[in-house]
C-alpha cells in the first residue's frame, strides 16, 4: 500500500524517507475517525506544485512588495473568487496560516486590546483560541466564556443572552471543536445586535458541510466567518476569513501586516483547488454522506451501550462519555489506536477531568467518508470499538487491529474519480 513515488523526493535523505514510509504504512492500515482529519484529493495535491515555494510573496494581489508575482496574484484572486461564490459573501481572505490565526485576525479587525468578547467555554466544546485564556486572543482581550446547559449538553440561547447583557461584549464568537449539534445563528445575531457586538462564526470544523449545503450557513447572520481549510473542506492546512464588505479592509490589514507575514503561494494553490472541488455537485454528495455516516455511527454506538453527549449528532462528529467504562477519554483513545482505530480524548460538558485526562472521546466521519466508507461500514466500526473498549483485553485488540486493517485496505486511497472535479466547471 506504500506509494513509493511519494518518497522519491527524499531519496537523498534516508532518515526522512524511512519516517515518511512509516507514516504511509500507518495510514494505509488504520481507520481515521479523528474529527479534524481528512485526506487531500489528487487535484489538490497536484495544484500544490513545489515550484510555487520559491515565490516570496508579501502583500495582496496587485500590491506586492516583490517582482515575479503574476502567478501568485492569479492564484490568490482565483481562491478569493471561489470562496466568495461558494459561501455567498462579499469578501474573502485566503492568507491565514491556520484557523487559529484567522480567529486572531478576526478579533483584531473588530476589537481593541482589552475589549470584551464572548466565546464558548472549552469544556463545553469551544476552541481554546476563543473560549479561554490560553491563546493570544485571551491575553489581548477580555474573554468571557459561555457554556452549554448542564442538563442537556446543548446551547441555551437565553443564558447566552443574559451573559451578553451583563458583559456588553464588542464581539461574540460562536463555533466549536466538539459540539455535536447545529448552531442557531439567527438567535445569536439577535443577541449580538442587542449588545452592539460583532458576530464572528468560527466554522473550522463544519465549513465543508456548509459549503456542500449539508448544514445551514451563518453567512446571512455573521459579520465575519473564520475557518480552517482542511478538516471537512479537504484542503491544505491553512485558514480562511469571510467577511462583509464593510469589514474587508479591516480584515485584510489584520491578517497582513498585523498578525502574520507573507503568504505561502503553494498553499494558496491548494486552497484554490479545494474550493473549486467544493463548488461541484459531487462535493455536496460527499457532505451529505458524511452526515449519514456520522448519524449511523452515533446510533450504532448507542446500541452498543455507549453514552453520547446530547444523545446523538447533527454534524460530522459525535462525543462519547466514557466514564461508565471506568476509563478516561485519553485511555480510550490509546486503546483504540493500538487496535488500528484513531480518535482523540476530549473534554465533555462539566468534565471532572482536566484536558489531558478528559472524560470524553471525540469521533468524526469526514476522513472515512472521503475514502468511500458508508453507513454499513460505520456499523461494523462501532462494533469493533465496542470490542476494544468492552472486550477481553489483548485478544480483542489483536483481532480488531487485523479487521481494521482489512477494512482500510478495502477502500484504498483517494483517486482522480473520487475527487469529483470537472475542469470545465471550474473555468
Amino acid at each position: 500500500m506504500i506509494d513509493q513515488a511519494a518518497t522519491q523526493h527524499t531519496g537523498t535523505d534516508a532518515a526522512t524517507a524511512r519516517l515518511i514510509e512509516s507514516e504511509l504504512a500507518r495510514q494505509s492500515s488504520t481507520i481515521n475517525l479523528i474529527a479534524a482529519a481528512n485526506y487531500l484529493s489528487p487535484a489538490v495535491v497536484a495544484a500544490m506544485h513545489p515550484a510555487l515555494e520559491s515565490i516570496h510573496c508579501e502583500g495582496y494581489p496587485g500590491r506586492r512588495y516583490h517582482e515575479g508575482q503574476e502567478v501568485a496574484d492569479g492564484l490568490e484572486r482565483l481562491a478569493i473568487d471561489r470562496a466568495c461564490r461558494l459561501f455567498g459573501v462579499d469578501h474573502a481572505n485566503v492568507q491565514p496560516y491556520r484557523g487559529t490565526m484567522a480567529n486572531l485576525a478576526a478579533a483584531v479587525a473588530v476589537l481593541d486590546p482589552g475589549d470584551t468578547l464572548l466565546g464558548l467555554e472549552t469544556a463545553s466544546g469551544g476552541h481554546y483560541s476563543t473560549g479561554g485564556p490560553l491563546h493570544l486572543i485571551g491575553r489581548m482581550f477580555r474573554v468571557v466564556p459561555y457554556e452549554v446547559a448542564a442538563d442537556t449538553g446543548e446551547l441555551d440561547y437565553d443564558a447566552i443572552a443574559a451573559v451578553a447583557r451583563k458583559e456588553r461584549p464588542r464581539a461574540i464568537f460562536c463555533g466549536d471543536t466538539s459540539y455535536p449539534r447545529l448552531w442557531d445563528y439567527a438567535a445569536l445575531r439577535e443577541i449580538a445586535d442587542e449588545s452592539g457586538a460583532a458576530l464572528i462564526a468560527d466554522v473550522s470544523q463544519s465549513v465543508g458541510l456548509i459549503a456542500g449545503g449539508a448544514i445551514p450557513s451563518p453567512a446571512a447572520h455573521a459579520d465575519i466567518m473564520t475557518a480552517a481549510t482542511y478538516k471537512t473542506l479537504r484542503g491544505p492546512r491553512a485558514g480562511l476569513i469571510l467577511a462583509k464588505a464593510s469589514l474587508a479592509k479591516a480584515v485584510d490589514r489584520a491578517v497582513y501586516p498585523i498578525c502574520q507575514g507573507g503568504t505561502n503561494v503553494r498553499v494558496l494553490a491548494g486552497i484554490a483547488a479545494a474550493l473549486g472541488e467544493a463548488l461541484t455537485d459531487s462535493f455536496g454528495t460527499y457532505t451529505r454522506q458524511v452526515l449519514e455516516n456520522s448519524r449511523r455511527l452515533a446510533a450504532e454506538l448507542t446500541l452498543h451501550g455507549f453514552d453520547l453527549v446530547t444523545g446523538g449528532t447533527e454534524n460530522h462528529a459525535c462525543l462519547v462519555d466514557v466514564r461508565s467504562l471506568g476509563i478516561t477519554g485519553d485511555v480510550a483513545a490509546r486503546w483504540l489506536s493500538s487496535a488500528g482505530i484513531l480518535a482523540n480524548g476530549n473534554q465533555i460538558p462539566n468534565d471532572p477531568g482536566p484536558p489531558r485526562r478528559p472524560s470524553g472521546l471525540r469521533l468524526g466521519t469526514a476522513a472515512v467518508t472521503t475514502l468511500g466508507m458508508t453507513p454499513p461500514v460505520m456499523a461494523e466500526i462501532a462494533g469493533l470499538m465496542s470490542a476494544v473498549l468492552r472486550g477481553d483485553g489483548r485478544r480483542a485488540v489483536d483481532q480488531v487491529r487485523s479487521r481494521a486493517a482489512e477494512i482500510r485496505c478495502e477502500f484504498g486511497a483517494p483517486t482522480s474519480e473520487w475527487s469529483g472535479i470537472n475542469a470545465e466547471e471550474l473555468v
